[in-house]
This record gives structure tokens, sequence and C-alpha cells, in this order.
């Protein structure tokens, strides 16, 4: 088992920026790829972006590709989104997740960060 604790979420103003990190519990956790997923009121969770974790190999969503960054400090076993020139639209609960080794797909979840961008 392993837990994912999310932070750094918050009210910013439309253009502005944010940094949400996600702690894994365990340095050791066999890990295929974690990402950040996001849930605005009334709509799906949606795909933001990802990482494979053995090589770094990135992919984002086309509504936030070249604003967002994810990154990793392997070190410190935690993953990070870096967003920047935020719009209204981006506000949501944002979710990091795992894909364990052998997974399917995303079988850990964190609680969820709030974003909130105003106009």
């Amino acid at each position: 088992q392993v837990q994912l604790v999310e932070s750094g979420g918050g009210l910013v103003q439309a253009g502005g920026s944010l940094r949400l990190s996600c702690a894994a519990s365990q340095r050791t956790f066999s890990r295929v790829a974690m990402g950040w997923f996001r849930q605005a009121p009334g709509k799906e969770r949606e795909f933001v972006a990802s990482m494979r974790w053995s090589g770094g190999t990135t992919y984002y969503s086309d509504s936030v590709k070249g604003r967002f960054s994810i990154s990793r400090d392997r070190a410190m076993n935690t993953v990070y989104l870096q967003m920047n020139s935020l719009k209204p639209e981006d506000t949501a609960v944002y979710y990091c997740a795992l894909q364990q080794v052998g997974a399917t797909g995303y079988n850990y979840w964190g609680q969820g960060t709030q974003v909130t961008v105003s106009s």
C-alpha cells in the first residue's frame, strides 16, 4: 500500500501560477507512472499530465500543454505540477495518481487539492 498526499492548491487570479506537490509514502514502491487529474464541479474527472517513472517521459492534455509542467524529485519521492498562466477554467479539484507495476491503470489516488482561479 502507498499513500499519496497532495499539497499546494489554493486561490489565484487568472494569469497566476501555482505548484502542486504529491508525496508518496513509500520510496521503494514499484510504479509505472504518476500523474495528475482534475475534476471540476459537474464534470467528469479528466487527465491533466503524467510522467513515466522509468525514463521520465511526460504527457499532457491539450488543454494544459504549454502552460503546465510535470516534474519529479526521485530522492524526495515526490511529483510536482507547475501550473502557469492559469485560467478560470482550470478551477477544479486536482488529484495525484500512481500506477503500480502490474496494474492496468492508475490504482492509487490522493485525496485531492482544490485549485480556484478567479477572473
